[in-house]
């Protein structure tokens, strides 16, 4: 007997006829001897409705009241995946983030979770029960609904399986599982059989949208094994582990990850002494605004130039920003792009392999790509280039590291 936990998103369970499909699906794995706690999101779509409703009365309503409206789209999912089940003949329990004591901090929206109570599930699971629980949400220590942001579904689903010491996660999505590169993008990408929760997170942070990136990292810590697997065929998916198989040996590169929603910002002519970079990027990082790739050069004159990538969702306020640091400091220029894409190459591999780097500006060069910036880690190499460019670089890097070959 395995103790497995489900995840299902939003449009997994986004109709009656697919809930029932779920339930379909969890059934066959409770016939077949599992004990089996399921974690949905809302409906599709239906978290956007309660955002709109909301906004309808104010732009900016009170973060507690939203948690509080939007945290019923999963009560729905709960309720409705527990009929389908027990009309099935399958006794199944719905819970609440609340119910099943989920305990969080008080960050309205963007809450982390702090504690699990599993006592009650393990007692539902004993008694032969399957246990439903509400994706991203949680209570405070005053009893307050919190939700966990965006996506906090996978999140709740590795913090159970890690409160619960599931043998493993499963993430039920409309992909079957992680690929080398988005398939809409290079149609000859490849389905990973096995890729590492460094990998994982790497690819995650640059840019892949297939995993939450706090619910990789929570997988990481708890050693949760995940596997990514798609809610409409059938397949053995992605298994996400701590092991580096064999194969790792051969496969230098794993995956390529890219992100279109990047935006640069460049401010000349500062004086190049201590501190000044923290001048310039604490104050934006003060503002709550995430700073990703980050180069300073320093030029024969003494001054400096400091160029860094934010969400381009953040540029405005990024830019007015600068612009009031520009002042103080006395600088030259402040220049902004959001006509730019970051393409990064990830892989274990390249721990024991050289000229990696070098391979990959060829081929970038070859098809008459100009890199802007660069970044690197131990197993990724990131380049900041025009976003004219991104799918024909992405095409190029995926055949130039024979991503689309078994390996």
């Amino acid at each position: 007997m395995s103790l497995i936990v489900q995840k299902y998103g939003g449009t997994s369970v986004g109709t009656i006829e697919r809930i029932q499909a779920v339930a379909d699906r969890v059934e066959k794995s409770h016939k077949a001897g599992d004990q089996v706690v399921v974690a949905v999101s809302a409906m599709s779509g239906e978290t956007n409705r309660l955002i709109a409703l909301a906004k309808e009365i104010d732009e900016q309503p009170p973060a507690r009241e939203m948690d509080v409206l939007v945290s019923t789209g999963e009560q729905v999912t709960i309720a409705l995946l527990c009929m389908a089940l027990n009309k099935l003949g399958v006794a199944a329990k719905s819970y609440t983030g609340g119910q099943v004591r989920i305990t969080t901090d008080s960050s309205h929206g963007k809450a982390r979770i702090k504690e699990i109570d599993s006592h009650k599930m393990h007692a539902d699971l004993d008694s032969g029960l399957v246990v439903v629980v509400a994706g991203f949400q949680g209570t405070d220590e005053h009893g307050n609904i919190t939700t966990l942001g965006r996506g906090g579904s996978d999140t709740t689903a590795v913090a159970l399986a890690a409160a619960l010491k599931a043998d493993e996660c499963q993430i039920y999505t409309d992909v079957d599982g992680v690929y080398t590169t988005d398939p809409r993008v290079v149609s000859d990408a490849r389905r990973l059989e096995k890729i590492t929760f460094e990998e994982m997170l790497e690819m995650a942070s640059q840019g892949s949208k297939v995993l939450q990136i706090r619910s990789v990292e929570f997988a990481g810590k708890y050693k949760v094994p995940l596997r990514v697997k798609s809610s409409f065929e059938e397949g053995p998916g992605t298994l996400i582990s701590l092991e580096e198989n064999d194969l790792m040996e051969k496969a230098v590169v794993s995956g390529i990850a890219f992100n279109r929603d990047e935006a640069k910002l460049t401010i000349r002519g500062i004086p190049d002494q201590p501190g000044v970079a923290y001048k310039v990027l604490g104050a934006i990082s003060d503002a709550n605004i995430e700073i990703d790739v980050i180069v300073q050069n320093v030029a024969k004159d003494n001054s400096a130039t400091i160029t860094f990538t934010v969400h381009r969702n953040d540029l405005a306020a990024a830019h007015k920003l600068l612009l009031q640091i520009a002042d103080d400091l006395g600088a030259q220029e402040v220049e902004t792009d959001n006509e730019i894409a970051k393409v990064s190459i990830v892989g274990v591999g390249m721990r024991s392999h050289a000229g990696v780097a070098a391979k990959m500006f060829e081929i970038l060069s070859s098809e008459g790509i100009n890199i802007q910036l660069i970044t690197t880690s131990e197993i990724k190499i990131a380049v900041v280039i025009e976003e004219r460019y991104l799918e024909l670089a992405v095409r190029a890097l995926h055949k130039g590291f024979d991503l689309h070959a078994s390996n």
